[in-house]
């Protein structure tokens, strides 16, 4: 019989496989013949979400903790290891907008909220329907935990290393750093301080007298089904990064050139406010389910990599290829929403 503790370091390896296959290749990046380069992100992406992942449970705190910290550990990547947020050269991104107080604006507002959701929030949530019994306990020991630790600094190391061979001779400011840094440890403190606890939950809920399956309750009137919200996840994933990431030969978000670059930028801001108010009201109520929650992560991760097909592959083949591992994952999910039903 496998151990309480055994099956936590499992779902946390899980979680840190897991983590770069949801943030990088299943948007094309890398494509598939390239997958390899997957093994230089392990310790950055999964160490560093299992690491959020551990801080929140051991704190109590719920899904605005991890999506700050989910924000704190964009900062970190792109913005002390890559470096990219205000590298004048990198990737090209200083081209994309105006630069705001030594900015890449425009690749700060895609990438800072996209490392929230693909690289941390979304990887916790599909790993928490597929271990549901343990989504409210952390999965590691203190041991396993500083070890996460000092592996997300080594991979955030490596990381900086190996972006000196694509960004030679860029080094951000001590200012920058010092406000980075500042910026990661005001998240944190809001995270881990500030932000609502969960409420305790019992190891064995008391006995119910289950409602007539012919009365709905109130709430789970408010929300809708599974499928209008994956629908309406994917068109809000889709259309964030069509308004940021300049695609189909464009030099600039959305096609605009010169000032009217902002007019998508802004779009994509109201866009985040208004899915980010819609869940909140959503989640708030009793009515929401774990299929509901399977449909929220589905339907984002299938217009990830629609999006991906679109914007990231470089010939047919890479095309094709992602959209063979988009078709993997559907059997994926399909698979996980039987378990869940």
């Amino acid at each position: 019989m496998v151990t309480s503790r055994a099956r936590g370091r499992w779902a946390a390896l899980l979680l840190a496989g897991l983590t770069p296959v949801v943030a990088e290749l299943t948007l094309g990046n890398p494509p598939l013949r390239q997958a390899w380069l997957l093994l230089l992100w392990v310790p950055i992406y999964g160490a560093g979400t299992v690491l959020i992942r551990e801080l929140v449970r051991r704190t109590g705190r719920g899904w605005l903790a991890i999506l700050l910290l989910g924000a704190a550990y964009g900062i970190v990547e792109e913005g002390l290891a890559l470096q990219a947020l205000t590298s004048p050269t990198i990737y090209g991104v200083a081209d994309w907008a105006p630069r705001i107080l030594g900015l890449n604006s425009a690749y700060t507002e895609l990438n800072i909220p996209y490392h929230a959701v693909f690289s941390v929030a979304l990887p916790i949530l599909l790993v928490d329907l597929i271990v549901p019994d343990l989504r409210h306990r952390p999965y590691l020991g203190r041991t396993g935990l500083v070890v996460a630790g000092v592996v997300f600094v080594l991979g955030a190391l490596l990381l900086r290393w190996t972006t000196a061979f694509i960004d030679p001779g860029y080094q951000a400011p001590p200012a920058v750093v010092a406000a980075f840094v500042l910026a990661i440890a005001v998240l944190a403190v809001l995270a881990l301080r500030f932000t609502p606890r969960l409420p305790d939950v019992p190891a064995a809920p008391p006995q119910a007298t289950p409602a007539p399956p012919d009365l709905p309750t109130a709430p789970s009137r408010t929300i809708p089904a599974p499928p209008v919200v994956a629908c309406l996840a994917g068109v809000a994933a889709f259309g964030y990064l069509a308004l940021l990431f300049p695609f189909g030969g464009a030099q600039h978000p959305a096609f605009t050139q010169g000032g009217w670059v902002a007019v998508p930028m802004v779009a994509a801001a109201l866009l985040a406010v208004a899915a980010a108010v819609l869940l909140r009201r959503w989640t708030a109520h009793g009515g929401w389910r774990d299929r509901h929650s399977l449909a929220l992560a589905g339907g984002a991760l299938v217009a990830h990599t629609a999006f991906g097909v679109v914007a990231n592959g470089e010939n047919t083949t890479d095309r094709l290829s992602l959209a063979a591992l988009g078709l993997v994952m559907l059997a994926l999910l399909a698979l996980l929403a039987r378990r869940t039903r």
